[in-house]
């Protein structure tokens, strides 16, 4: 993937005006495991898959806690994402400390965003989707490993995450209303999108919960298990109502399909360290 003499360090830019380091750092994100967020009025709902590098291995944890109100989903390389969920933690602990709140969803992405400009060291290789309820509501954010940040209402990283993403855009406009079971059942069923034909059971998924009254907390895997249960079955039930958007969704599962296709590849040369 060497690209010439302008990739070797992350302060040179090319003549078009690129800065190759960074660009790898976001390849990075793209070969981790897939995760995504959802988000209402109330609730974030955060969802992973857990990826092990081989049979005889556990999986790395992909979801991490930061504060009652906050939590972050990670993609990418997991150290880097353990350094900034520790930094993101004593942000909030130095806050509450001095100013006896929680610290604003927003106001802690924004210094998560700064931390990625780093002119002497190399980018963090990992994307971050970050969950939080504040007094103005529930927030769902994604940073990149540029420092860029956006808010979404939903949204996936991570390999094999555009079926996933074609999945919550056909769905987006509902989540507003969506209740905390419809939120996690969604989540669930955009994971099952990423795993190309693998059966979706709670050892391969992680899935954690932000809302009004409730702390962030990580679901137990017999929880999820009843919950992915009872939605295979209400997908067979709501089967036939769908038929009228067959025409649409077809060509929307075409796209996720090509999309998952071309994403594909990029497991194959994955480097010996875990994403």
């Amino acid at each position: 993937m060497f690209r010439n003499q302008y990739d070797t360090d992350v302060t040179t830019w090319s003549p078009a005006g690129r800065l190759f380091q960074v660009e790898y750092a976001m390849e990075a994100v793209k070969q981790g495991s897939a995760a995504i967020g959802l988000r209402s009025k109330t609730h974030v709902v955060l969802g992973c898959v857990n990826k092990a590098n081989s049979e005889l291995s556990s999986h790395q944890k992909k979801i991490f806690k930061v504060d009652d109100h906050i939590g972050v989903a990670i993609a990418g390389l997991t150290a880097d994402g353990r350094v900034l969920s520790r930094y993101m933690r004593s942000e909030c602990i130095n806050y509450s400390y001095t100013y006896e709140s929680p610290l604003p969803v927003g106001r802690l992405v924004v210094q998560l965003a700064d931390k990625a400009q780093r002119s002497w060291k190399r980018p963090y290789g990992v994307g971050l989707l970050v969950a939080g309820l504040d007094e103005k509501g529930a927030h769902l954010y994604y940073n990149c490993p540029s420092g860029n940040y956006f808010e979404y209402q939903a949204f996936a990283i991570g390999s094999r995450s555009q079926a996933a993403k074609t999945y919550l855009e056909r769905r987006f406009e509902n989540f507003s209303e969506s209740t905390r079971e419809d939120l996690i059942k969604d989540a669930l069923m955009a994971i099952r999108e990423t795993l190309q034909g693998e059966t979706l059971k709670s050892s391969i998924c992680t899935v954690a919960v932000v809302g009004a009254g409730e702390p962030f907390h990580i679901l137990d895997q017999e929880t999820v298990q009843k919950l992915i249960d009872s939605f295979e079955i209400a997908g067979t039930e709501e089967g036939p109502a769908a038929a009228p958007d067959s025409a649409a969704e077809g060509g929307s599962a075409a796209e996720g399909g090509a999309a998952s296709e071309q994403g594909a590849p990029a497991d194959e040369g994955v480097a010996p360290m875990d994403i």
